[in-house]
């Protein structure tokens, strides 16, 4: 097994070098049906208020600009620059006012409890320290704070087909998968006893896909979509 810097490392590459296609993806989804569908499902998962949100992995900015609609104070951060390139430039077309900034997942720069929500999508299946993450994000939500990840078990699948992606990209992504622990355990099944552990009360929606992926012009993993819901 690689070291932990040298994975961060691969992993940071491996975003970098997706981070066009994935804007691209992820401006399609913010013009297209899923806009309406994710903010219906933060209406009804939300407190009705203004709330401190951070988006963790926030990527091509995608639940930013959803969030800052519905009037949130939001924070977006990722390891991968070229995303955070991505991401305001979908912030400058929807003309949404949010603060990005490079950082890891793992080691937050921000204050204990300095926010009402930590947000992630897609993210902790490719952490090499889940662990570690929970535990900064439960630092950093205020007491009676949510955290809402939303994941796939991509543990045990290999990925061979994802769009026109090149055999090398997806050939990078299986490597790197391979090398993670997190790949090894039974999702959500494991965040949910790890989070109680923390002292979160978790619940957790089984398959929100047939939800929040509505769009048929978008290819997706034929896989389920989690929901944790996790309060602190």
């Amino acid at each position: 097994m690689m070291s932990e810097k040298i994975l961060s490392e691969r992993i940071e590459d491996y975003w970098n070098g997706r981070s066009e296609n994935l804007g691209t993806i992820r401006n399609r989804e913010l013009h297209g049906k899923n806009f309406e569908a994710w903010l219906n499902w933060f209406e009804n998962h939300l407190p009705r208020k203004k709330l401190r949100i951070l988006d963790v992995g926030t990527g091509a900015g995608f639940f930013p600009v959803i969030l800052s609609k519905l009037g949130h104070e939001v924070f977006g951060i990722d390891m991968s620059s070229e995303m955070l390139n991505e991401a305001r430039k979908n912030f400058s077309e929807f003309e949404c006012r949010v603060e990005v900034k490079k950082m890891d997942a793992q080691n937050l720069e921000f204050d204990d409890e300095s926010f009402d929500v930590v947000i992630s999508r897609n993210l902790t299946w490719t952490l090499p320290n889940v662990e570690q993450a929970y535990r900064e994000w439960f630092r950093v939500l205020k007491s009676d704070g949510l955290l809402m990840n939303f994941d796939s078990d991509y543990g045990t699948m290999k990925f061979s087909t994802e769009g026109n992606l090149q055999k090398q990209i997806i050939d990078e992504c299986n490597e790197i998968k391979d090398q993670l622990e997190i790949s090894r355990l039974n999702r959500p099944d494991w965040d949910r006893k790890f989070l109680t552990s923390l002292g979160f009360s978790v619940e957790i929606e089984a398959d929100i896909s047939k939800q929040v992926q509505i769009d048929s012009s978008i290819q997706y993993d034929d896989i389920p979509v989690f929901a944790i819901i996790a309060r602190k």
